[in-house]
C-alpha cells in the first residue's frame, strides 16, 4: 500500500527505535482486512525491530494494538491509519519504541498520576487536518500512564457506530463511553479537561518540574503564532534570553489551509508555515514552552506568569501574542449540538453531510469560502448574513453567484439552532426587515462569524476594548510597564498575518529599548 518514497522515508525514521514493537492484530472479518494486512506487512519490511502478532480475541477484523518489549502501551487503532492519521501511527510506533514524547514534562507529570480506568476512542476522518493533534496527545497520555488506554477510531469504516452515538464532527472523544469533548482540542485543552473533571496534582502542589525561580527571562512570549514567532525571533537576535510558552506552536495559521496574500511566498499553507515558524525557534535557539496554557501574570518588576501545570515562570517583560478564536453565535442549541450538527470547521467535518442540507452562518470571506468548499460536497448550502450584504471578496462572490446550490439571505439574524433525536434539524432566525421569524430545515450548521481575542487571562491586568482587545499604542505597549502585546490579540486594524508578523518585530524592538532604559 505504500510508495517506495514514503518506504524508504519511514525506515529512516524507524532507525530510531530502541525497544522491540509488536503489532498485535485483532480476529475477525472486515471487507477492507486484506488491505490492514497488506498495511501491516509494508510497515514489518521496514524495521527488524517490529513484529506482527495475531490475537485470538475477536473484534471487527480492523483493530489492532501497539506492544513494547512485549507489555501493551494501551493504543489501540480501529482502521487503516492513512492520510492525516498515517503520522499519529508512525509516531506511535517511535514513541512506543523509546523515543521522547513531545509533550511538556509538567504535563506528563500530572497526567501519570492519574488513579482509575480512562478508557478513550477518538472518532476521526482520514481528511481531518485537526484530528491527528487529539490521536496524538491521548497516545502519550496512554504511554505515561498504564491506566489510560486509547482508541483512535476511523469513523468511515464504522458508519452503524457513528449513526449509533449521533456523530456528526471529528474529532468526537469519547471517555469511558461518555463524550469528553468535539472539535478541534489542543494538548492544554484535554489536560485543562481532565484537570476540570479530576482531581490530579500538578507541579505546584508535588515540587517537582517547578521552574527555576533563579531563572529570570529577559522577555518572555506567550503565544506562538506568526506574531509571537517574530517578536521571539527579533528578541533572540538582540541576544535576549527569550522562552516562548504557546498551548499551540501556529496559532489559528495552523488550521489554514491556502495562505497566497504573504508578500515574497506565492503560496503556502497552514501547517508548512507553522513548520518555518518552529525551524526558526530553533534556529535561534530559543525556548520553548509548548501545550501548557497561562492562567494568570502577575505585574511588577519581574513579572510572574503561572502555568496550567503549576510552574511559574519569571520574566523582565512579557509580549503577549495570543491571537483569536472562532467567534460563538451564543444562540440556544449550538453549544448542545458542537459534533451533532454544529460545526466551525468546514474542511474536517464537510465529508459527515454530503448529500445534505446546511447552512452557513456568517458573509465575510470566511464564510463565503466555507460555503463555497461546502457547495461541492453537501446537496444544498444556505449563506445566512446578519448585515445588509456579503463582505467577501468579490472574485468570492463572483463565484457564489454561479454556484447552483447556494442560497444567500441577508438581513438574517440567527435565533436558535432546532435539533431533535440529539441531531441538528433546522436553523431559525428572524428577517430584520420584517420581523418575521422562519426555520430552515438543515442538517448541519457551520459558524464563520469571526473571532474573539484571547485575552481573558490578562483582562485583569492589562487595559481592553469593548471588544477584548488589548489596548496597545503605535510601539506595541500596554498601560503597564514592561508588558507589550502584538497580533490579533490588540486592536490594531486589520488581522492578516503580515501585519501580526509586523507588530510581533515591533514589539520585541520595544521590549529591547524598555530592557535598556530600565538597566
Amino acid at each position: 500500500m505504500l510508495d517506495e518514497s514514503t518506504k524508504q522515508q519511514v525506515k529512516q525514521y524507524f532507525e530510531r527505535i530502541k525497544n522491540p514493537i509488536t503489532i498485535q492484530l485483532y480476529s475477525g472479518e472486515h471487507e477492507i482486512r486484506e488491505e490492514l494486512v497488506s498495511f501491516l506487512n509494508d510497515i514489518l519490511s521496514l524495521s527488524p525491530l517490529i513484529s506482527l502478532e495475531n490475537s485470538n480475541d475477536l473484534s471487527d477484523g480492523l483493530r489492532f494494538s501497539i506492544l513494547s518489549n512485549g507489555n501493551p502501551t494501551g493504543i489501540h487503532f480501529s482502521g487503516i491509519p492513512m492520510g492525516h492519521e498515517f503520522t499519529s501511527f508512525i509516531l506511535a510506533i517511535l514513541q512506543s519504541g523509546g523515543n521522547p514524547i513531545k509533550l511538556e514534562e509538567g504535563i506528563l507529570s500530572a497526567v501519570s498520576k492519574l488513579n482509575g480506568e480512562f478508557k478513550f476512542e477518538t472518532f476521526i476522518s482520514l481528511d481531518c487536518h485537526n484530528c491527528p493533534e487529539v490521536v496524538q496527545t491521548l497516545n502519550s497520555f496512554a504511554l505515561v500512564n498504564s491506566n489510560i488506554s486509547h482508541n483512535m477510531i476511523d469513523g468511515a469504516m464504522y458508519p452503524d457506530l457513528v449513526k449509533e452515538r449521533n456523530i456528526q464532527g471529528v474529532p468526537a472523544v469519547y471517555l469511558n463511553g461518555e463524550r469528553f469533548l468535539s472539535g478541534k482540542a489542543e494538548a492544554s485543552v484535554i489536560f485543562d479537561k481532565l484537570l476540570e473533571l479530576y482531581s490530579i496534582p500538578t507541579t505546584n502542589e508535588s515540587k517537582e518540574g517547578m521552574e527555576n525561580p533563579k531563572q529570570v527571562y529577559d522577555v518572555t512570549v506567550v503565544g506562538g503564532g506568526p506574531s509571537g514567532v517574530t517578536a521571539a525571533v527579533y528578541a533572540a537576535r538582540k541576544g535576549l534570553n527569550t522562552l516562548v510558552i504557546a498551548d499551540r506552536l501556529g496559532g489559528q495559521v495552523k488550521d489554514t489551509l491556502g495562505i497566497e496574500n504573504i508578500i515574497s511566498i506565492p503560496y503556502t499553507t497552514g501547517p508548512e508555515l507553522t513548520h518555518v515558524l518552529a525551524n526558526q525557534l530553533d534556529k535561534n535557539q530559543i525556548k520553548k514552552k509548548e501545550n501548557v496554557r497561562v492562567q494568570k501574570i502577575e505585574p511588577g518588576q519581574i513579572k510572574i506568569i503561572h502555568l496550567n501545570t503549576g510552574e511559574k515562570i519569571h520574566t523582565k517583560t512579557v509580549i503577549l501574542s495570543t491571537g483569536a478564536k472562532w467567534r460563538e453565535l451564543n444562540v440556544p442549541g449550538e453549544k448542545e449540538f458542537v459534533g451533532k450538527g454544529v460545526a466551525y470547521c468546514p474542511h474536517c467535518d464537510g465529508p459527515f453531510f454530503k448529500d445534505k442540507d446546511v447552512a452557513v452562518v456568517g458573509g465575510g470571506n470566511s464564510g463565503v469560502e466555507a460555503a463555497l468548499d461546502l457547495s461541492g460536497i453537501v446537496k444544498s448550502v444556505t449563506l445566512v448574513e446578519f448585515g445588509d450584504k456579503l463582505n467577501a471578496d468579490k472574485v468570492l462572490l463572483d463565484k457564489v453567484a454561479s454556484s447552483p446550490n447556494i442560497k444567500t439571505l441577508i438581513k438574517a439574524q440567527t435565533t436558535e439552532i432546532q435539533a431533535g433525536e440529539d441531531k441538528v434539524t433546522g436553523l431559525t432566525y428572524k428577517d430584520r426587515s420584517t420581523e418575521q421569524i422562519s426555520t430552515i430545515p438543515l442538517d448541519g450548521v457551520f459558524v464563520q462569524i469571526g473571532l474573539v481575542p484571547n485575552s481573558g487571562f490578562v483582562k485583569d491586568v492589562v487595559a481592553t476594548n469593548r471588544f477584548g482587545e488589548i489596548l496597545v499604542d503605535e510601539k506595541c505597549k500596554t498601560n503597564v510597564d514592561g508588558i507589550f502585546a502584538c497580533g490579533d490579540v490588540t486592536n490594531t486594524p486589520y488581522k492578516q498575518i503580515i501585519i501580526a508578523m509586523g507588530e510581533g518585530a515591533k514589539a520585541a524592538i520595544s521590549a529591547f529599548e524598555y530592557l535598556l532604559h530600565a538597566a
